[in-house]
């Protein structure tokens, strides 16, 4: 574990320089213990793979005073379950007009279409960090048989719940936005929406798993949330 001063506002805590879940589970739960203390001297928190990034009030804290309020935390931060990590099932329907680069996926990884879609809904995935867009979820466990790269030339518009992979990570664009991961399918849940409490459907920590649904019940859940087409 490496603490050390970010800049005069900023701790920077990491637990290694590889990417694995159980440095990420460290991450996660120094990130919840740092919540629940509710200090308001402590602005914000950033999660990243394998650290934690904490903003403060330099006015009324030092770097050294920070971290000895973080002591007995970081004690407590070891390897632990994840069972108490909250499960969320995804909707999602992969037919082509949905997921534009699914064939281009399944011949790139030698499998059908079928297989890839089989694998996809047959993971179990965990939220690393929110990044990218508000409510992006950068998901971990994605098959190996189902890494690709990126597109080499990102699309200007990706429409908001398209299911992404790049790369080792699985993904859902909660927006309207730009973006180079190649799509899979869609979900039709609105996964970001600041007028709810909480806004994000996704927060680090969360495990996921993605049901796959046909067209037909993709319409009809858009229609129960009020989204058009």
């Amino acid at each position: 574990m490496r603490v050390e001063p970010a800049s005069d506002s900023a701790l920077f805590i990491s637990f290694g320089d590889a990417i694995s879940l159980e440095a990420h589970h460290r991450v996660i739960l120094l990130f919840k213990a740092i919540q629940g203390l509710r200090d308001p001297r402590i602005w914000n928190l950033h999660p990243a793979y394998s650290s934690l990034l904490i903003d403060f009030d330099p006015v009324r804290l030092t770097h050294e005073e920070l971290e000895n309020v973080l002591a007995p935390l970081l004690a407590e931060s070891g390897p632990s379950s994840l069972a108490a990590a909250r499960q969320i099932e995804i909707p999602v329907c992969y037919d082509p007009e949905l997921g534009p680069d699914l064939v281009m996926v399944a011949e790139h990884c030698h499998l059908t279409e079928e297989q890839v879609i089989a694998m996809h809904t047959g993971g179990d995935y965990f939220v690393y960090f929110l990044g990218f867009s508000p409510g992006f979820g950068y998901l971990g466990g994605l098959p190996n048989q189902l890494h690709v790269p990126r597109l080499a030339t990102p699309r200007r518009q990706v429409q908001a719940g398209s299911v992404g992979l790049a790369g080792p990570q699985t993904g859902i664009y909660p927006n309207d936005s730009p973006g180079g991961w190649q799509l899979i399918g869609r979900t039709p849940w609105r996964m970001f929406d600041p007028r709810a409490d909480p806004p994000s459907r996704l927060y680090p920590g969360d495990r996921v798993r993605f049901r796959r649904i046909d067209a037909d019940e993709f319409e009809r859940i858009r229609r129960e949330q009020g989204q058009d087409r």
